[in-house]
């Protein structure tokens, strides 16, 4: 299921609800934050009117008035006073909203991944997931933490500011009002267009995230192939891309922006222009022309604010609905409302009954084409075949992170289909092909099988993988952080790992893909050793194109483009002289050579 392609074009304001139902969980923090901002908004649009008294009252009552001049700017003192703590006070729970509900986005999106099937990560480019939980997120933040807060605060102070205006002089403020609609019309007009090009410009900075985490993750080959000159230009390329699109959205909010300014100051400048003649006519006080030319400057930078945040709100918009997306996102393979529980004790016994399978990505190809097979309890199976055979694929269906098109998977003989996908999972331990480390310590890495290993327990999963050794040679043992996908280990040292993980796993049904395939001709001897002692006790399906490695075997199955097509012993299946006992001669002359 692929979530970029189905995103309409545009954004709206709607799209934030979601970030709404977030912020809501903290009730007492917006009651905080929201009984400050009016505080603020009172106290500072009561500056203008101060102003008003100490001119008219202040000034007025002519010399020898110094109490009375002192008492009006100490009120204007408290006012500043009362809007400076109100502020500070506004500032740190909308701050506090933003960075929390920002954490609980990130964490519940995560949450949500985690449940998704692998079909949804072949679909969409998981660079490009990283960068709306990181990138998208930040301008959820930025919106939750400050744009909203300045967007309500000068609301507020709008509508204060036009009841006084009204209150000082209704003429001046009708005419004010009136030019209203000419000023929201264009504004509207051009927000739209923002809308369009800030959905661009989020697409085109995930873009810039996916080439980086591609280039930074196979830096050894850019560098062996002498490929840093074109990764240069792709890379170049991609953030041109960026700033072509941010040009455009900041030319048109500039634009924007000087519309609304030239707009509302230049009708303020009318309207104290007619004020100025009701001073003169006597028909006005000085104090009064003053308040209302402040009063008109505050609303007019309240109507510039909006008009700033409105495209921070677009952006926003976008960024909520990308993480929407995310969020809403089903996994294709989930437990039914009643799973069926998995007999006990376990079996480890695995049945594939006529399964068909296509991969999400590749429905034109079969990876398995009525595909049967049984592995018996304690079984010692190979699959053999060349590559693209469906071999993995058979272990992707036993762990079922697919369901099959056609016929069912069976463990110890509940169709997986009726079980926890979590039940199924903890039967089995798998060694993959690509080993996978953790940018974490080796003991974490060791204990992915079990997290509740004893020291004891690790140790000798160590051991009988044979990476005790090198594991006490590390600086800090156990606790030796590994690096980016355990950069500080050799190949060898982190497949040892990957096995030593799979034994502390403990399963009924060992998975072994590959398992040997980086270690050193003695290092594979001696884990072989330590394999074929564990395999004695549980069902094991190993994958191996050497084909040294398999030739103890209870039943070698030789694939090839999702079938079956041989089936024995090496013995037998060497004497047949089908495609094992071709691909074993192949392999054999060229080792002996």
């Amino acid at each position: 299921m692929a979530i970029a392609p189905t995103r309409p074009p545009g954004r709206s304001v709607k799209n934030l609800r979601m970030v709404w139902g977030f912020t809501t969980k903290y009730r007492g923090h917006i009651a905080g934050a929201a009984l400050a901002l009016l505080v603020a908004a009172a106290a500072t649009s009561g500056v203008p009117y101060a102003f008003k008294l100490i001119i008219d009252k202040g000034f007025a009552t002519g010399a020898g008035t110094t109490r009375d001049i002192a008492r009006w700017f100490e009120y204007l003192l408290l006012l500043v006073g009362v809007m400076a703590v109100a502020t500070a006070f506004r500032f740190y729970f909308v701050s506090w909203l933003g960075e929390r509900t920002v954490a609980d986005i990130r964490l519940a999106v995560h949450r949500n991944l985690l449940r998704l099937s692998p079909g949804f990560f072949e679909e969409n480019r998981p660079a490009e997931i990283t960068s709306r939980i990181t990138v998208d997120t930040t301008i959820i933040e930025q919106v939750v933490g400050t744009t909203v807060s300045v967007a309500l605060r000068n609301i507020v102070l709008a509508i204060v500011c036009i009841i006084i205006l009204f209150v000082l002089s209704p003429k001046l403020a009708g005419m004010m009002l009136l030019g209203i609609p000419f000023i929201i019309g264009p504004i509207t007009l051009l927000g739209r267009r923002v809308r369009a090009i800030s959905t661009k410009s989020q697409d085109r900075i995930a873009d810039v995230g996916a080439v980086t985490s591609e280039v930074l993750g196979a830096m050894k080959i850019v560098q062996a192939f002498g490929q840093e000159g074109r990764e240069t230009g792709r890379f170049s390329e991609a953030v041109e891309k960026v700033f072509s699109t941010a040009k455009r959205r900041i030319l048109i909010r500039a634009l924007m922006t000087a519309m609304a300014i030239f707009l509302l100051f230049g009708a303020i400048t009318m309207i104290i222009w007619q004020g100025a003649i009701d001073v003169s006519a006597g028909n006005m006080t000085g104090g009064t022309i003053a308040a209302f030319v402040l009063y008109g400057g505050l609303l007019a930078g309240a109507f510039g604010a909006l008009s700033e945040v409105y495209g921070d709100f677009l952006r926003a918009a976008g960024a909520s609905e990308r993480l929407t997306e995310l969020l809403e996102a089903e996994p294709d393979i989930k437990p039914p409302a009643q799973p069926v529980q998995l007999p006990v004790p376990a079996r480890g016994e695995l049945t594939f009954e006529d399964v068909t399978f296509h991969y999400p990505t590749r429905q034109d190809v079969s990876a398995l084409e009525g595909f049967s097979l049984t592995v018996k309890s304690r079984e010692r199976l190979a699959l053999v075949g060349p590559s693209g055979a469906g071999k993995t694929t058979i272990f992707q269906m036993a762990e079922r992170f697919y369901d099959p098109q056609q016929g069912r998977v069976l463990l110890d003989g509940v169709d997986l289909r009726d079980a926890d996908p979590a039940d199924i999972r903890q039967r089995i331990a798998l060694v993959p092909q690509e080993t996978i480390i953790f940018a974490a310590s080796a003991r974490d890495n060791l204990r992915y099988g079990n997290w509740n290993a004893t020291e004891d327990e690790i140790w000798q999963a160590a051991k009988d993988a044979h990476a005790e050794e090198f594991l006490r040679a590390l600086p800090e043992g156990l606790d030796t952080y590994l690096g980016e996908s355990g950069a500080r280990l050799s190949g060898g040292q982190r497949q040892r790992i990957a096995i030593a993980r799979a034994l502390l796993r403990n399963a009924p049904l060992l998975l072994l893909d590959e398992a040997t395939s980086a270690l050193d001709a003695e290092s594979e001897r001696l884990v072989q050793d330590a394999l074929d002692r564990l395999m004695a006790d549980r069902t094991t399906i190993v994958i191996a194109h050497r084909l040294a490695t398999v030739r103890a075997a209870d039943r070698i199955v030789v694939m090839d483009k999702g079938r079956i097509v041989e089936e024995g012993t090496h013995a037998t299946l060497t004497r047949h002289g089908g495609l094992y006992s071709r691909l074993a001669r192949l392999q054999f002359e060229d080792r002996a050579a």
